[in-house]
């Protein structure tokens, strides 16, 4: 498979850019964006909504649809946190060209893009349980870590050049 038909994961915490930042590479890619959040069951929107953090329970059957996402499309690129290892381990095995880019950035950052969102159901509460949650890629894993320190453009440019290295 081509490096462009590889669906590609944008991950990271709530408010990093992710939607943003996938939107972008998806457009330069000329494939199809998914945001994971619209894959979201009724009853996990309602949870995170009155700021209850989700539990592996409510993510499974998530992240089987989103796992569906990646296999649907050629090179498709999802917007998905991916917090933790066993969260990617699973959408690889239904996916497994799948590749993760994880957009890493400092708490006061993300706390200040979370701030400035609106009409998202994640509150910005919920942000340091993200922080808690996240288990960053390890170097055994399909992915790059870049950090989200330009616009969005920029990042997106980035990120074609690692994945093509």
């Amino acid at each position: 498979m081509s490096g462009a038909a590889r669906p590609i994961v944008v991950m990271g915490v709530s408010g990093v850019g992710k939607t943003t930042v996938g939107t972008e590479l998806a457009r330069r890619r000329g494939v199809v964006f998914v945001d994971a959040d619209d894959l979201h069951g009724a009853a996990n929107i309602a949870k995170m909504s009155a700021g209850i953090p989700l539990d592996d329970a409510d993510r499974w059957p998530w992240l089987d649809r989103v796992g569906a996402a990646l296999r649907a499309g050629d090179g498709v690129v999802v917007a998905c946190s991916a917090l933790k290892r066993r969260y990617r381990e699973r959408l690889h095995r239904l996916a497994p060209a799948t590749v993760f880019v994880h957009l890493d950035a400092d708490a006061e950052r993300v706390a200040a893009q979370a701030q400035s969102r609106e009409g998202h159901f994640m509150p910005p509460a919920l942000l340091q349980s993200q922080f808690d949650a996240l288990e960053p890629l390890a170097h055994d894993e399909p992915g790059v870590t870049v950090a989200v320190d330009a616009a969005p453009d920029a990042l997106a440019e980035r990120i074609e050049r690692m994945l093509e290295a």
